[in-house]
């Protein structure tokens, strides 16, 4: 039972009202010291076991925690992989391998969606999109959540989108510090994890492209951000970058200043000469500052940069936004990347 389960957040429901009976039950049991100190502890035990199902319900929609081991800060990052899809299966596969932090220091478990022409073609390979969740969360949102992997299938048997690998990195080691997948002053160098180390871990342990054009970027909220920041930051390494719901700016303290100049992608498009990506921008119409730095990027931009913007009528900064922008940002993605190779 994961912390992050329906059985998880129903059983800690009913912890918190079976707490609460309890206090009601109780309430008047006994007298003087003896009453009062079974009013604190019941009280107490009605307010712990509230705030533990609150908690869960909340983590269950952003998937910040993911096992009991990361929420007791234990390291998770043990590699993994499913079985091989069935012969003929339509549906691609989640697998798990772990990226060493050689560059960056860090070492994490990365999830992939390996789509059912990986098994099909054994001698071909594959184009790759990076695609980094927001915070709080982690890359379990976008296996649950968002429900990648049926998009996925569904964009891929239609013949919208190329056979793709899909990477899921974590942006961060730790689920409560906000990265913004920058290399913090001192902090984690998550940058490099993502720009260096896992894809280094991918070209190991996958049949996956190693050219620019074989390599792209997505994300959503603060994920939205790193996706197109890392693409401006690193032209030599992608070719293209979607955002959804992201903003211009990181929103935290780096450390050295770069929150305001080379981590601001508004600051490196007024600057900095404008590199040759392709950049999909999409936010809901009513996520305001979404919104505006979509628009604010989008005339900033100069050629060799190509931005393209797509706006969902009257969505917020949501989950719901975010799956409805999916599919055809994965299209668009596929669209710029180049095709499975011999």
């Amino acid at each position: 039972m994961a912390p992050d389960s329906l059985a998880a957040a129903l059983t800690a429901t009913a912890g918190a009202v079976l707490a609460a009976v309890l206090l009601s039950a109780t309430w008047d049991h006994g007298a003087g010291t003896r009453r009062a100190a079974l009013r604190t502890v019941t009280t107490a035990l009605c307010l712990a076991t509230a705030l533990a199902a609150a908690g869960i319900w909340i983590n269950r929609q952003v998937d910040t925690v993911t096992t009991w081991s990361a929420l007791l800060g234990r390291d998770t990052s043990t590699a993994a992989t499913a079985d091989p899809a069935p012969a003929g299966a339509t549906g691609g596969r989640i697998v798990t391998f772990t990226a060493t932090g050689t560059a960056s220091g860090l070492t994490l478990a990365v999830h992939a969606y390996l789509p059912a022409a990986y098994d099909r073609q054994p001698t071909a390979r594959f184009p790759v999109i990076e695609a980094l969740h927001g915070y709080p969360g982690s890359p379990a949102s976008w296996l649950n959540r968002l429900a990648a992997a049926h998009h996925l299938d569904q964009e891929i048997v239609a013949g919208r989108m190329a056979p793709t690998v899909v990477l899921f990195p974590p942006q961060t080691p730790h689920a409560l510090l906000d990265t913004e997948c920058t290399n913090l002053a001192h902090g984690p160098q998550a940058e490099t994890f993502l720009t260096v180390d896992v894809p280094t871990a991918a070209e190991t342990h996958l049949r996956v492209r190693t050219d620019r054009a074989g390599w792209g970027l997505i994300g959503y909220s603060a994920g939205g951000y790193c996706a197109a920041n890392l693409a401006l930051r690193h032209p030599e390494r992608y070719a293209t970058a979607a955002s959804l719901s992201g903003y211009a700016d990181p929103g935290i303290t780096i450390g050295d200043g770069t929150e305001h100049t080379l981590n601001d992608d508004a600051w490196r498009l007024r600057h900095l000469p404008n590199p040759a990506v392709a950049l999909y921008l999409s936010a809901g119409r009513a996520d305001r500052k979404a919104h505006r730095d979509a628009d604010t990027l989008t005339h900033l931009a100069r050629p060799p940069l190509c931005v393209t913007t797509v706006y969902v009528d009257g969505g917020g900064h949501s989950m719901s936004v975010w799956e409805a922008a999916e599919d055809p940002a994965f299209d668009w993605l596929s669209g710029w990347l180049g095709r499975p190779v011999g």
